[in-house]
Formats: C-alpha cells, structure tokens, sequence
C-alpha cells in the first residue's frame, strides 16, 4: 500500500524538557473529514515526531484533509484494532500515541506523556476523560470514566492512551476484533505495569453520548464489557449493539 509520507518537525513547538521525545500519534479514521484537520494542525504545532493516519475505508475526504494537513496516511481495513496495529508497525517514535479523530489533547500533553511513563513500574497511560457540552449526564458519564481509569486501571480510547513502543509490543498489541480492543490490550498491559493518568484532561466529541442519551450510552458500555468478561464473541456482541442502534 502506498502512503504520503510527511514526517512533522520534531523540534517544532518543543520545550527543552521534552525536547528528545520522541512520539509517534496514530490516528484511525473512518468518514472524519470534519475533523481530522484540525486534530493534525494542533498536533504538528506542537511538535510530535509523526502522525501517522490509518484510515478503514471512508467515503469522504478524510485522507485528502488528513494528506493536506501534513500527516503520513495509510488504508487498512476497518476496525480500530486492526488499524492501530498498521500505524504502529509503521511508527518510528519511542512512545506511541493512540488518538482518536473526535479528541483533542491538552496543549501541554508531551510533557503530561513523559511524566507518566517515567513513573516506574508504569506500563502504560491516558488523559482524563472530559466531555464536550453542558449537562449533568455528561458529568456523571466523565466522572463515571475517571474513576473506572483510576481504580480499575481501564481507561478506553477515547482517552489517548499511550505507551513505550517496546511495550506495545510486548503486550502484543490491539486485538483486531470488532470491538473491546482497547478493553482487551488495557488487560494484558496490566499484566505489565500500572496503567496511570495524566492529571491533564482531553476533551472528547459528545456525539455518541448525544445520539443514544448518557445511561444508554454508558449501559451499552457495561452491557458489552460483561458479555465479553463471560466469553461471549465480539462478534456477536458487535452484531447485538448495531441490530439495537447502539
């Protein structure tokens, strides 16, 4: 597969602290045209090694945007497990940066990043979870997501999380399953290390959350993570969350 390789300034934007991390952003897309720009800008002004866009199969111009805005694209097929993977066997960074299209980081998010992964015993790590909109639901929905990242060490993807590369490959990597791929990844990465947050929060769409309403969302979460803890296929649970619009 062809890509367009454009590999960002790796001092641009850098304090001296964190001036030789070296951090690889991988981003999987699918239809995010609207947004994938902006999210490329920000991290290229910032000064992060690469971003490496992986895209499953878009209909729109998300590779055009992405391609213009100076990231390195590839195609893959769908699925963020599957499309993750492809980024990372890709990356040349240290650290890895899974980041979905719909987040945005904090401004001081490297040094947030080195922080984290210079606590030892850490394996691995992600930003507090902050919603964007008004409403208490949204509230409860990121306090609800914080407290699981830190007592229970699972934070999910929309979190950023991130890790040594070495690690990613030790914990061998996602699971190219429909979904729980960053659930099952965060469950062996334990097994590595302690998953920690940043004290930083990204900010995340609330699209999701707005569609199917905060319990609903937040019930489909912990309804899908109970059947796969009992052994029930991703697949099959895939297939029960789109036949319910979920």
């Amino acid at each position: 597969m062809q890509a367009i390789v454009a590999t960002l300034p790796e001092e641009l934007g850098r304090s001296p602290e964190t001036a030789n991390t070296s951090i690889s952003v991988i981003i999987p897309t699918r239809n995010e045209q609207d947004s994938i720009a902006s999210v490329i800008e920000h991290l290229r002004d910032s000064g992060v090694r690469e971003v490496i866009v992986v895209d499953g199969g878009s209909s729109d111009k998300t590779c055009r945007h992405a391609r213009a805005a100076g990231a390195t694209v590839f195609e893959s097929p769908p699925g963020r497990g599957t499309q993750q993977n492809r980024g990372a066997a890709e990356a040349t960074g240290d650290v890895l940066l899974f980041l979905h299209a719909d987040t945005r980081l904090p401004p001081d998010f490297l040094e947030q990043i080195d922080a984290v992964l210079s606590r030892q015993g850490v394996s691995a790590g992600a930003f507090r979870l902050g919603v964007d909109g008004h409403g208490r639901g949204l509230r409860w929905g990121e306090n609800m997501a914080n407290w699981r990242s830190l007592y229970c060490q699972l934070p999910y993807g929309d979190q950023a999380i991130f890790m040594k590369a070495e690690t990613f490959r030790r914990a061998g990597g996602f699971a190219e399953i429909p979904l729980m791929e960053d659930f099952e990844l965060m469950r062996r990465l334990r097994k590595l290390g302690r998953i920690e947050l940043a004290e930083a929060t990204v900010r995340t769409s609330a699209r999701r959350w707005r569609q199917l309403g905060v319990l609903r969302a937040t019930w489909s979460n912990q309804l899908c993570i109970l059947a796969y803890m009992l052994g029930i296929s991703p697949h099959r649970i895939a297939a029960w969350r789109d036949a319910r619009g979920n």
